[in-house]
């Protein structure tokens, strides 16, 4: 597969990721947060909002590598 396709499935891959992810990250925040303590809020979207940054990075380094993994040396 050349890199020009696998950017192109890579960015199809990160708009999905993040279009999915919101929509999960609200649907919870909406349901069962907003009935915590404002510290439980605050606690939940600050994780959520950089827990997305891992499955993303995964797929960036498929996009330039086409691989998830460093090869071992």
């Amino acid at each position: 597969m050349t890199i020009r396709t696998r950017k192109f499935i890579g960015m199809l891959a990160l708009v999905a990721l993040i279009v999915v992810y919101a929509a999960i990250g609200m649907t919870i925040g909406a349901v069962v947060v907003a009935k915590a303590a404002g510290w439980v809020q605050i606690l939940f979207f600050i994780i959520t909002g950089l827990l997305w940054i891992f499955p993303a990075g995964l797929i960036i380094r498929w996009m330039e590598h086409g691989r998830f993994r460093k090869k071992a040396e």
